[in-house]
């Protein structure tokens, strides 16, 4: 499958390989912490997602949605709808009391579909990145 996860991870603008795909989900399988749950029609894969437990100092800890991305084709069906659906079930049977989920800004179709789910807006947020392997600068 991890073709057309990778084929997925592209769509959803995250440009993948099926042997980065394959190498990660490899690594995944080690992680109880997180699971892909996928959506298959006539055997091949056509949407997955990825939830994962989250633990932070300052909040009870929850489950989010790290990724979620049905194939462009299949797109309004209720695909998403049921594999968000079994993360909430993953999130139940692991303890979580809440399912949280991020979204870039510009995704204003996906922050309506999850408005539908009953997800509410909690924040906006910008997202930082840097490579671990720079020093820290301190000035």
């Amino acid at each position: 499958d991890s073709a057309a996860v990778a084929d997925l991870a592209t769509q959803l603008g995250y440009p993948t390989t099926p042997e980065e795909a394959e190498a990660r989900l490899r690594d995944l399988e080690e992680r109880p912490e997180s699971s892909v749950l996928v959506a298959e029609a006539g055997g091949v894969v056509i949407g997955w997602i990825q939830v994962a437990g989250a633990y932070r100092v300052d909040s009870e800890p929850y489950a989010e949605i790290a990724a979620l991305v049905v194939d462009a084709a299949h797109r309004g069906g209720g695909i998403g709808a049921e594999l968000v659906a079994a993360a909430d079930g993953w999130a139940v049977r692991h303890g979580f009391r809440t399912l949280r989920v991020r979204s870039n800004v510009v995704r204003e179709r996906t922050h309506a579909f999850y408005e539908r789910l009953g997800f509410t807006r909690m924040k906006s947020q910008v997202v930082f990145t840097r490579s671990t392997a720079r020093p820290i600068s301190r000035r």
